[in-house]
């Protein structure tokens, strides 16, 4: 069957980036900006990370956006989401200054707008944990607009994470794809590869490759954005 969508990952994939040095400058942005509000800067971390590990755990009955909330309130109280505003506000300013902890690379927007030259649909399949705020505040980041992808994952319209294969399956379902019709470029030898347990092939971006259990890797075409744009080109 003939391929006609690319899927790609966002951070660390078309975002570079240090995994651990951003989320440490992200918490930290949002600890300064909340604490004012009442927010214990170690209990409010505490609360995203089991806010997190509640939508990475989410079996499809609710939204991510659901899951967390109901997590993060259990532990900070109802209070907590008359407090939404607060949260989306840090979104839209204190949290740009996390474009400090990111890297760039050109081709990053060369391979997604090489792909659409080339008659791919583009979807952005990154891990729907943020809001569309600070998702789309990443995709510009990275030199691109929201608008260059078909479909952008997000925490408010998705109902699993990776590295659960059902996150893809809800994917093709949405766009009504077949499995054998999609490429997902992705960094992540769990994550990404998931996508694999799902039918999908998968191109590995190796420029900031993370490999926590040590896979195989050689079985799956990958490499630098050049050889994801020869691999494209074929």
């Amino acid at each position: 069957m003939k391929r006609t969508t690319v899927l790609f990952d966002l951070d660390g994939t078309l975002l570079p980036m240090d995994q651990d040095a951003f989320t440490k400058g992200y918490f930290r942005l949002l600890a300064e900006t909340m604490a004012p509000h009442g927010y214990d800067p170690k209990k409010l971390v505490e609360a995203v990370w089991a806010g997190t590990a509640a939508m990475v755990k989410n079996d499809g009955s609710r939204t991510n956006e659901a899951a967390f909330w109901e997590t993060f309130a259990g532990l900070f109280g109802e209070r907590s989401l008359a407090d939404l505003p607060l949260f989306e506000a840090f979104y839209r300013q204190e949290f740009q200054e996390a474009k400090a902890f990111c890297g760039f690379h050109p081709q990053a927007a060369e391979a997604v707008k090489r792909a659409k030259a080339l008659g791919f649909r583009t979807v952005l399949a990154t891990n729907p944990i943020f809001p569309a705020v600070a998702t789309e505040s990443r995709v510009r980041w990275a030199g691109l607009q929201p608008e260059d992808f078909a479909l952008i994952t997000t925490y408010e319209d998705t109902r699993h994470c990776k590295p659960n294969p059902d996150y893809y399956r809800d994917i093709l379902e949405r766009l009504r794809l077949s499995p054998e019709e999609c490429l997902m470029v992705g960094n992540d030898a769990t994550e990404d590869l998931a996508a694999a347990s799902a039918g999908l092939e998968v191109f590995l971006l190796t420029d900031c490759l993370i490999n926590r259990e040590g896979k195989d890797l050689t079985p799956y075409p990958h490499g630098g954005f050049e050889e994801l744009l020869a691999y494209l080109e074929r």
